[in-house]
Formats: structure tokens, C-alpha cells, sequence
């Protein structure tokens, strides 16, 4: 079953997508996922809320909840790191119950690459077996076991892709299993090198993918040098080339560099939206979703 929602009927019907991120804090108020609702333009299709990225935080599900509660449509991030089969086909029943009918399938980031080094991973399944129990769940309606759902149960999955990853053949073979394990939907990581990005949507192009799931195209506004080479040097699959990082560095102090960065976006999405293929825009904020206001009117979104 397909669920009645702005993103599943845009992707249908071929509109352009904005989407963005809310990274929740490690907090037990409500109240600050509510104070961050106030920078999610209308315009936005849906909001992705992060599934414990750096470290424990407000649990993604209660968070979706919360914003599909306020009327917005919620992607419901869930990562194969932290759970094994049991617990996320238990999950995704629980967001079905709550109404959440957008779920993003991935593995997740190594905890060693959290504040949480010394906690034990799961891995029980990677993001296409994921991605492929969500699909069974939808057009079965039966668990992993063959368990009969009790109910209707409907989803649209997604997953991320990382254009930046070597070897491009690899990288473009995974991304084709995903879709046929079943991801409509397609967010990116951050892109900075748009002459990488504008090979990997080729090499996408050559597969037929664009024509069978929605490439969405993740941008991030970067604060300043010190943050680009911090996020260079801790992910293998994030590439921002020396070249952003100096235009960073020769824009001056804090402040210019946080501007300078803003303008890198914005040149970004606007160069990103005419390549041949791509569906729509995500917006990583990164937690700083005040800003995303300021990037939607400057890129004329």
C-alpha cells in the first residue's frame, strides 16, 4: 500500500521536492522540537528527523510524531546500527499505529564517529535488507518472518546515497540495489564537489535510475574552514574540495566565514536544480535549522 501523503503524490506526479533536516538535541522538553517547527518553511515537503547521528538524542520516532501532530509530514529515520530485525520491525508497527508514513532506511555512521566510541553496535542487517523488510511489510503485509501485520500497513521508504564514494562503479551498483530492494526516494549526503556530483548522476542516468526512484540532492551550509576540514577529515564519504575550504579561510573572520558559507550553499542548489535527473533539494541543517529560512529565499526555492 502507498500512503496518502505531499511526498508520495509529488514523486507520483513529478513535482520538485524540498525536504530538510531537523536534528533534534539530547533533550526530554518537546517544547524544542516545537521552537524548531518555526523555521520549516510551508513550502517544505517534508521534514527528516536524524535517527542518533552524533550520540544519543531525542528518539527520531517521537519527533516525527510530534511534527506530524503540528501538521507537517515527518520522515521517520531509522538506522540498522543501533537495532536488530526484532526491534526495527517493531519500531516501524509502532510508527504505523502513530500514523508516520515516511520511513528513511540506512545503516547509520560507525559509533566510533559518535560521541558514543564505546558503545556496542548491532548491524543485524545493512540498509538494503532494510530497506527490502519495509517493502515486504508494505506489499505483503507480513514481518520478516511471515508474520501476518494486523491491520493496513503502508510506508514509503527511502534511502541515502553518497555520491562521493569510491570506486563510482561500487558506488552506483549499491545505489541500483537499493531501489530494487524497494526506496522510492533518494536523499543525498552533503555535496560540495559538483563536478563528482555531476559524474555520479551520469553514471545514475546510464542505469535508468533517475526514471525509477526520486534523487533528492543534500546541501549543507558549512560555518566556517575549521568546520569543512573537521567534517573532511572525520567521514570518508563526504569530499569538499580544497578549494571550498580556501574560499572559506579568505573570506576573514567568524562572522564573514559563516556568510561565506551561505553563498557556497546557495551557488550549490542553484547549479544543483538544472542537472539532469535530480528530483528535488534536501536541506541539511546540521541542527541549526534557523538558517534555513535565509537559504530557501537566497536560492529562490
Amino acid at each position: 500500500m502507498q500512503p496518502d501523503s505531499k511526498l508520495a503524490n509529488k514523486i507520483k506526479t513529478g513535482e520538485f521536492i524540498i525536504t530538510a533536516e531537523l536534528l533534534p538535541p539530547a533533550s526530554a522538553d518537546g517544547k524544542t522540537v516545537e521552537d524548531s517547527m518555526a523555521f520549516f518553511d510551508n513550502r517544505l515537503t517534508a521534514i527528516n528527523v536524524a535517527d542518533n547521528p552524533h550520540g544519543p538524542i531525542m528518539s527520531s520516532l517521537a519527533a516525527s510524531v510530534m511534527l506530524n501532530r503540528a501538521g507537517r509530514e515527518a520522515i521517520y529515520q531509522v538506522v540498522t546500527r543501533d537495532r536488530n530485525r526484532i526491534a526495527l520491525q517493531s519500531d516501524l508497527l509502532g510508527a504505523a499505529a502513530l500514523g508516520v508514513q515516511h520511513i528513511l532506511c540506512l545503516s547509520g555512521h560507525h559509533q566510533t564517529l559518535t560521541g558514543s566510541r564505546e558503545s556496542a553496535n548491532v548491524y543485524d542487517i545493512d540498509s538494503i535488507q532494510w530497506i527490502a523488510a519495509v517493502k515486504k511489510m508494505c506489499t505483503e503485509g507480513s514481518l520478516l518472518d511471515g508474520t501476518k501485520i494486523k491491520g493496513a500497513f503502508s510506508a514509503l521508504v527511502g534511502a541515502v546515497a553518497s555520491p562521493d564514494m569510491n570506486p563510482m562503479e561500487l558506488n552506483i551498483i549499491r545505489l541500483a540495489k537499493k531501489v530494487e530492494a524497494g526506496a522510492q526516494f533518494i536523499q543525498t549526503q552533503a555535496i560540495f564537489d559538483l563536478e563528482k556530483f555531476d559524474q555520479w548522476m551520469e553514471a545514475a542516468r546510464g542505469r535508468g535510475i533517475p526514471q525509477q526512484t526520486a534523487i533528492l540532492a543534500g546541501v549543507l551550509p558549512l560555518t566556517s574552514a575549521a568546520e569543512a576540514e573537521s567534517l573532511r577529515a572525520k567521514y570518508m564519504d563526504l569530499l569538499i574540495p580544497d578549494s571550498v575550504i580556501e574560499r572559506l579561510r579568505a573570506a576573514g573572520d567568524e562572522a564573514a566565514q559563516l556568510k561565506e558559507g551561505l553563498a557556497i550553499c546557495v551557488a550549490t542548489i542553484k547549479k544543483i536544480k538544472g542537472v539532469q535527473g535530480v528530483r528535488g533539494i534536501h536541506l541539511l541543517s546540521g541542527g541549526r535549522e534557523n538558517r534555513l529560512p535565509e537559504i530557501m529565499a537566497a536560492a529562490g526555492l
